[in-house]
């Protein structure tokens, strides 16, 4: 059976209006290339393709709901646009990604596309595209709630949401942020972080199911 991968391809949304965005892309990506390698979650590292576009070839499929998240908070304050594309990739897996091709990397500049090509009562700011298209339907539609619910996080909630991940208790995030734990706990309530790890989980185990 020939193996899928998954293309992610992402770009910062109204990048035009930053001026330190080429300052602040590079370091960033190094970072998150750094990262993401050593917990295995890509293949390959990020990689600038275009102005503010970038992209990777992810790890196991079922990973992507966590590397999207994961992503978005490393790579703040830039928001980004993220089209997913599963599919074959021609060839052995290496660097430099832009030099790759192949069904994922079609899917994938699809998936970016719609996202860009999105009316502005509907943003589309995560979007899957595979030769699955029932997959493709679900995916999108919780992503579509998904973005819609959680928006933009402050910077105080993404400050608690790290400490929490780091430490995997409330209380432990709360006292290294030295805040109450009570406020720790209404800022992950208000950061919508709970549904965003309802939704990794449901995601993942859609990816399992689908293509497996």
């Amino acid at each position: 059976m020939t193996r899928r991968w998954a293309v992610v391809v992402s770009d910062v949304v109204r990048s035009s209006r930053r001026r330190d965005l080429r300052s602040m892309l590079g370091p960033r990506l190094r970072a998150v290339s750094a990262a993401h390698l050593r917990q295995k979650v890509i293949r390959l590292p990020y990689a600038v393709t275009a102005g503010d576009e970038f992209q990777t070839i992810a790890g196991d499929l079922s990973q992507l709901p966590g590397l999207i998240y994961d992503l978005r908070r490393r790579m703040r304050p830039l928001r980004l646009r993220i089209g997913i594309g599963i599919g074959t990739v021609h060839g052995r897996i290496r660097p430099p990604v832009n030099q790759l091709g192949g069904q994922a990397f079609e899917f994938a500049r699809e998936a970016i596309e719609e996202a860009k090509s999105s009316h502005t009562h509907l943003e589309m700011r995560t979007r899957f595209r595979s030769d699955h298209e029932g997959f493709d339907a679900l995916a999108n539609l919780i992503y579509c709630l998904h973005d819609a619910l959680v928006g933009d996080p402050s910077e105080q909630q993404w400050a608690t949401i790290d400490a929490y991940l780091a430490r995997k208790r409330v209380d432990l995030a709360a006292n290294a942020l030295k805040i109450s734990a009570s406020t720790a706990s209404r800022n992950l309530k208000r950061s919508r972080f709970w549904y965003s790890l309802e939704t990794i989980e449901t995601v993942s185990r859609l990816i399992r199911t689908t293509f497996s």
